[in-house]
């Protein structure tokens, strides 16, 4: 998550954009490679296992969230107890995984971006007209196409490969970018999402773990370390946790014996 991981990404975007800004056409072009018409079906559609290998995607982000998302509920709920996972790691796979493919994509995006799927388009047999990724004034009224939201998950998997040790983060990041790539492919196959929508799924979430991992690693202005975060939620839960403790043994004083 440094300089030149940011100006890669924004080079990508910046050709990308422009491109398929220039010649929009690119996009039908590549969803057609996957469009069987003499079926009227998407190749991603026709294969079982392409479905199986979304549902796996999903639980694959589960399983890399989970350490997380258990060590902050310990923590929750016994405050006393050390943080099984460091605390600026729970802050930034948490709160980039709400972000990028939770709230950006899926909920600000993907419901006011009104771009309609390939498989809505009149090119492959759908009612709607093709517009290109820039334009959000498409046809589509919710749940649309810009950007993709599983592909956007996928790509989350960047911030965990962010906390790698240094000997394994290059590796990490290559399976990151890997596994968002073929969750991307997929939907692209399915008639899901155009290639657009994946390439930009994989900016924007990039630039969410970016900002985060710079908020809480990179910058002097704003870094604190992992001991700052346990003592915070020390100090948040601590006094509901003893007020529990308390209420509990008043209820076990005047409970009546046998």
């Amino acid at each position: 998550m440094n300089r030149t991981g940011l100006t890669i990404a924004l080079a990508i975007a910046a050709v990308v954009g422009i491109a398929f800004a220039v010649f929009p056409e690119l996009d039908i072009v590549l969803s057609r490679t996957f469009y069987r018409g003499s079926y009227g079906l998407w190749e991603g559609l026709i294969h079982p296992w392409a479905r199986q290998l979304r549902h796996l995607a999903g639980w694959v982000i589960g399983l890399i969230v989970a350490p997380a998302a258990i060590a902050l509920l310990l923590k929750l709920l016994l405050p006393r107890r050390p943080l099984l996972v460091p605390g600026r790691a729970i802050i930034l796979m948490i709160s980039t995984l709400a972000l990028a493919p939770g709230i950006l994509a899926n909920t600000i995006l993907k419901d006011n971006w009104h771009r309609p799927r390939p498989s809505f388009i009149k090119e492959f047999g759908g009612p709607a007209q093709f517009v290109p990724w820039w334009d959000p004034r498409g046809s589509c009224d919710t749940n649309c196409s810009f950007v993709a939201g599983e592909p956007a998950g996928a790509f989350w998997s960047l911030a965990p490969a962010a906390l790698a040790p240094p000997a394994w983060r290059v590796a990490a990041y290559g399976a990151a970018i890997a596994f968002g790539t073929g969750v991307g492919l997929l939907r692209i196959a399915g008639g899901g999402h155009f290639f657009t929508d994946v390439v930009f799924a994989g900016f924007l979430t990039f630039m969410v773990i970016w900002l985060m991992h710079g908020l809480l690693y990179r910058w002097r202005a704003t870094r604190f370390s992992d001991t700052s975060v346990e003592r915070l939620l020390e100090r948040i839960t601590g006094p509901i946790y003893d007020a529990a403790l308390s209420i509990a043994a008043r209820i076990r004083g005047t409970a009546p014996r046998n």
